[in-house]
């Protein structure tokens, strides 16, 4: 009995000894050769089923291991900007491109990325997305992409004999048509919605980076700057004449599918994805019954549509996994993988050689228009001290007839200075 169990033990012995000289079954030289990155995300964005998919796939294919920090989204920047502060940042950080990044100490945290492989793989739109005032390429847009612009019912439409816009003026005469015969021209969700402003102010900044500058800096403001006027002064026309329909200021996110699904209201504002997470089907009207053109808001007179907002995977340069960092985005970058991870997601390409995303029929019938007029996202992410919720509620006193048009522009500009303080104080 002795002798079978000792033949038994060394028999395992030899086993055991074969398979760590050949190593781990994922091509390594066993866990002493493991690596552990950790990577802070909010707990939405982790959630995602292409960010699920990548981290699996890196996971299984290299043996090395992803501590994710998942952090609930309402709280994610105070808390990281608290971690940061008390040295724990991660090897992987990842943040949308918008005002809030100005918090931390990016030239002296994260590790600019000019210099990688796969860099000329990302679209124009992607790098510029991710880019600083300088050029640097502060991440990996590694995220789902839209297309914002308007999104109107093509089936109504022309069962009116109506046509859609492609300049101020028609666009203007096309929302009078419509509420004259009974719709609402715009469904415009005042109720807690604070995106659509943003696209009325990226053709002003993009297209004036110099502008811009100047605006970051403090040397004019929003009431210096006539188009900012005019914007305001548009939404509050298109209110005055009904063009948002009766009920706009209870109108919120909840109540955009009824609106455009029954045909009472004829256009939104907003981007492509939301057709196939949030429009609820079982109405009138289909996806099927959409199509794009333009946003005007008397900002651009051929309008114009807003590049996607794209979640940077950004690399933190004073850790101790700096390369091992770099190589989980190579990892991501790489055309294979990427497309294994995006397999059935309707997204606009981050990467060129992106094949196996859905494209909505709305953007790709578009494609010329948006080549002509869309833009990167600027306002949002490029404005200092831009905050969404701070101007639609200055929008908000201004549709309640608590302020003015002029006093509108005011109370935005002194919320972008509060913000810009704050982010001032509360930066490493």
């Amino acid at each position: 009995m002795m002798k079978r169990l000792a033949a038994l033990l060394e028999t395992a012995l030899v086993v055991l000894l074969s398979l760590s000289a050949c190593g781990a079954p994922w091509g390594g030289s066993g866990d002493a050769d493991r690596v552990t990155l950790t990577l802070m995300g909010k707990r939405t964005d982790l959630g995602k089923p292409y960010m699920t998919r990548i981290f699996e796939q890196y996971e299984e294919e290299t043996g090395n291991r992803l501590e994710l920090i998942a952090i609930e989204d309402s709280q994610y920047e105070s808390e990281a900007i608290k971690r940061f502060e008390q040295g724990d940042v991660p090897d992987i950080f990842l943040h949308f491109h918008n005002a809030d990044l100005s918090r931390f100490d990016v030239s002296g945290q994260f590790y600019f990325l000019n210099d990688q492989e796969w860099v000329e793989d990302l679209t124009d739109g992607a790098r510029a997305y991710c880019q600083d005032r300088d050029g640097n390429l502060l991440g990996l847009p590694f995220w789902e992409s839209s297309v914002s612009g308007c999104y109107y019912n093509k089936t109504l439409l022309e069962g009116l004999g109506l046509k859609p816009a492609s300049t101020q003026a028609e666009f203007d005469m096309l929302c009078q048509a419509l509420a004259d015969i009974g719709y609402t021209p715009i469904c415009w969700p005042a109720d807690g919605c604070s995106w659509m402003v943003q696209f009325g102010l990226d053709p002003i900044f993009a297209d004036d980076p110099v502008k811009l500058e100047r605006l970051n800096a403090n040397e004019i403001g929003y009431e210096d700057i006539p188009q900012v006027t005019d914007l305001v002064q548009w939404i509050a026309d298109a209110a005055d004449r009904g063009w948002f329909g009766d009920d706009y200021l209870k109108t919120g996110w909840d109540d955009i599918s009824a609106e455009m699904g029954s045909g009472e209201a004829v256009m939104t504002f907003i981007w492509d994805t939301w057709f196939y997470t949030d429009f609820e089907e079982g109405n009138l009207y289909s996806v099927d019954d959409f199509a794009l053109m333009p946003i005007f808001m008397n900002t651009a007179d051929k309008g114009t549509y807003e590049g996607g907002n794209l979640n940077m995977m950004m690399v933190n340069k004073n850790g101790d996994r700096l390369e091992d960092a770099l190589e989980f985005l190579a990892f991501c970058a790489d055309r294979d993988n990427y497309n294994k991870a995006f397999e059935g997601i309707s997204t606009v390409n981050c990467f060129r050689g992106q094949t196996t995303n859905i494209q909505s029929p709305m953007v790709t019938d578009a494609a010329v228009s948006i080549e002509a007029n869309g833009r990167v996202s600027t306002a949002a992410s490029k404005i200092a001290g831009y905050s969404a919720d701070d101007v639609a509620e200055a929008v908000a006193a201004l549709f309640r007839g608590e302020t003015d048009v002029p006093g509108c522009v005011k109370r935005m500009d002194e919320k972008r200075l509060e913000e810009q303080r704050a982010s001032r104080e509360s930066a490493p």
